[in-house]
């Protein structure tokens, strides 16, 4: 199975910016890539989304503006750029892998392939 190696998790002040890496490593990657976040007591969120065969970046509504998702084929790694920080945008944050129709791709049970997570923690 393809292993998810997430980085780029740390302590940010808010307002400031962070970017999460992804690398899908050691075998056939899944059509889809997302990112989902959880924060604790918290149902895990879906935060973005993007395919390798489009480019086109699927984002949560209340993120758009501030996160943006991209792909880099070549290197097999997905990003998720993250801007203007929240104290709320503190959670761990899970790379995942998988192949959902368009209308199930927001749905964490979409995926089945997760990365370890990376805290990303929003704090003055």
């Amino acid at each position: 199975q393809v292993q998810l190696i997430e980085s780029g998790g740390g302590l940010v002040q808010p307002g400031g910016s962070l970017r999460l890496s992804c690398t899908a490593s050691g075998g056939s990657r899944s059509p889809t890539m997302a990112w989902f976040r959880q924060a604790p007591g918290e149902e895990r969120q879906f935060v973005a989304a993007v395919r390798w065969t489009n480019s086109n970046p699927y984002l949560s509504e209340s993120l758009r503006g501030r996160f943006t998702v991209s792909r880099d084929i070549a290197k097999s790694t997905v990003y998720l750029q993250m801007n203007s920080l929240k104290p709320e945008d503190t959670a761990i944050y899970y790379c995942a892998s998988g192949s959902p129709i368009l209308s199930s791709l927001r749905r964490a049970s979409a995926y089945n392939n997760w990365g370890q997570g990376t805290q990303v923690t929003v704090s003055s």
